[in-house]
């Protein structure tokens, strides 16, 4: 084993700090810098013992070896500068993966949509059944030195899964995001498709995704859905405020009944990919369906919270598919409630390109609330959009709301408040907690 310490820049991102975590529990040596604010990954970070630092070129040494962030550049960080002009070499995240995942058996989740809570799913499943490695888009990351298998999320943006060559992979969808970089959905597609052709044992699509549909590769395809074209079919399913039930069936030959304890259609499909994926592989769907039914869900996926009597869901939902289903799931579990939107839309580019995309599904709501557009650090406001311009497209009562007041949202009775968004939308929900808790006290 490596005595070098692997050294992190950027180790707070949500990728990074996984990796990070997986490699310490494999038993290596590890570090990372990053800026001082705080960030939900940092706490399992902490609680293993990684050393975090602040940035500085004294931690660029001869004895570290260099995984740096991808948000990170010489004009923007000083130890990626520090490294470049002192002839220091360093892999980005995806690079080290791809090399990384030779180690294993590996098995990707990729896709536009759902790749973090079917790699969280198929991660749960598989670690409680046999020793297995993961890397979870959530922060969440399991190294074990003596494991052959590996499940990770393989991520589309500027083609990073294209240093990936896995055994297996799941592609829950094709959609058209990430403006900033893909040109149209076709060139999302070119990007999948090119992903596909390194896959060298079995790929696993959802059946009834155009684009999918036309995909083409030198491993197996298997199609997933609820049709009889499918390979894998769920029938009979059960959507209920507990969870989602459902028999699945490859062809014509019935695999088991299964139930996950999430919610909203999408959850179903996810959870028949898990299926055909351990069919695939040989495991007792008895076992498979055992441990499907204690998954507790990923963070920032539908992840509940009650103040006083007050539910609150905090989801990652930042694309107009992904609002849908997160709606979608919350009346699900909440038949009796007044649903209410509070969505910051993520980055100008995305937002102009699916405007009416994103009205359309905030219309799902019963209510809207718009937190000021959050713009990353890749992109210029130029005005050219405003979250005014969101709103006015929207059917459903809509208003903007500061993260300096949030209580607007207090005029609703019987409801259940969804906030979303990828930016830092948990400041209005805070803000909102924070209220409801002041109210509570001065009520008892």
């Amino acid at each position: 084993m490596s005595q070098k310490t692997y050294h992190f820049i950027g180790i707070k991102g949500s990728g990074m700090s996984a990796l990070a975590l997986m490699l310490h529990q494999m038993g290596h040596k590890v570090q990372g810098s990053d800026t001082t604010d705080y960030y939900f990954t940092q706490r399992g970070l902490e609680l293993a013992g990684i050393e975090l630092l602040p940035f500085d070129v004294k931690n660029i040494t001869p004895d570290v070896e260099i995984i740096a962030g991808n948000a990170f550049r010489e004009d923007n960080n000083i130890e990626i500068a520090y490294a470049d002009k002192n002839g220091y070499a360093y892999s980005r995240y995806h690079e080290f993966l791809g090399k990384f995942m030779r180690n294993f058996t590996s098995i990707g989740v990729a896709g536009a949509h759902g790749k973090t809570s079917t790699t969280g799913l198929l991660a749960h499943v598989m670690s409680h059944i046999t020793d297995t490695s993961y890397l979870i888009g959530d922060g969440t990351g399991r190294g074990s030195e003596k494991s052959n298998l590996f499940v990770f999320e393989s991520d589309e943006y500027e083609r990073h899964f294209l240093p990936y060559h896995p055994e297996y992979t799941i592609i829950t969808n094709v959609d058209f995001d990430h403006p900033d970089y893909f040109t149209s959905v076709d060139d999302v597609f070119d990007a999948f498709q090119e992903y596909a052709n390194q896959v060298t044992k079995g790929i696993f699509i959802y059946g009834d995704d155009k684009y999918l549909q036309k995909l083409t590769a030198k491993a197996p395809i298997y199609r997933y859905g609820f049709t009889d074209q499918d390979d894998y079919i769920a029938k009979n399913v059960t959507r209920t405020t507990s969870g989602s039930q459902f028999s699945a069936y490859f062809h014509d030959e019935k695999i088991g009944d299964f139930m996950v304890p999430t919610y909203g259609k999408h959850n179903v499909l996810n959870a028949l990919a898990v299926v055909a994926v351990t069919h695939q592989n040989g495991f007792d769907d008895k076992v498979v369906a055992e441990n499907m039914a204690t998954f507790a869900g990923v963070k920032r996926r539908f992840t509940e919270k009650l103040i006083g009597e007050q539910v609150i869901i905090d989801d990652f939902a930042h694309h107009p598919t992904e609002i849908e289903a997160t709606v979608d799931a919350a009346r699900q579990k909440y038949p009796n409630k007044e649903i209410v939107a509070v969505f910051q839309p993520h980055t100008f580019t995305r937002t102009i390109a699916l405007i009416d995309e994103f009205a359309t599904s905030l219309n799902q709501a019963d209510a809207v609330y718009l937190a000021q557009i959050y713009g990353s650090a890749r992109e210029v406001d130029h005005g050219d959009v405003k979250v005014e311009d969101l709103a006015v497209k929207i059917a459903k009562p809509t208003q903007v709301i500061t993260v300096d007041n949030v209580s607007p949202l207090l005029d609703h009775d019987n409801a259940v408040y969804v906030f979303m968004g990828a930016g830092d939308i948990q400041k209005y929900e805070y803000a909102f907690e924070t209220l409801l808790s002041q109210l509570t006290n001065n009520v008892q």
